[in-house]
């Protein structure tokens, strides 16, 4: 029997990778690779020290945002299963904020569809960064050039 959990979750909580990817796996015989991305907080971003991460998103935009990416992932690769959860709210470096994990029969499949997922998340996704930087500055951060170059790239 396949799951029925979500595949998708918004979450301030933080997650156990272990628990996910059983979860992720559960009822499927067939699956021969899993590949899962975690993101973390940096402790450094443009040259400058942050030690306060937040993040913002509009909800129910945000959740079908992500479920948009990860079923186009399905339909370009063959995959069995996948599964974003990303955190929102206040957070220090080397929290975890992002993990994607993807199932398939064979492992390039499962390497394309994650890397495509992290790649589209960054750039598609309704989410607002915050950053606290040295003596309690603020700054909004904007997307990378480099994250739309790797958005490009899978282009069809």
């Amino acid at each position: 029997m396949k799951p029925s959990f979500p595949f998708i979750n918004i979450q301030k909580e933080d997650f156990d990778l272990t628990s996910e990817i059983a979860t992720l796996r559960q009822g499927y015989k067939n699956i021969g690779a899993v590949v899962s991305f975690v993101g973390t907080v940096r402790d450094m971003n443009e040259g400058e020290n942050v030690s306060i991460l937040e993040l913002e998103h509009y909800p129910g935009m945000t959740e079908k945002a992500l479920e948009k990416i990860r079923l186009e992932a399905h339909q370009r690769w063959k995959l069995e299963a996948s599964l974003i959860i990303h955190r929102i709210g206040q957070f220090s470096p080397s929290d975890q904020i992002v993990l994607v994990a993807v199932a398939s029969q064979h492992r390039e499949n499962a390497f394309y569809a994650t890397h495509f997922i992290m790649d589209y998340l960054k750039t598609n996704a309704p989410f607002w960064k915050k950053e606290t930087l040295p003596g309690g500055r603020t700054r909004w951060v904007d997307s990378r050039v480099s994250d739309k170059e790797a958005e490009q790239r899978w282009a069809t």
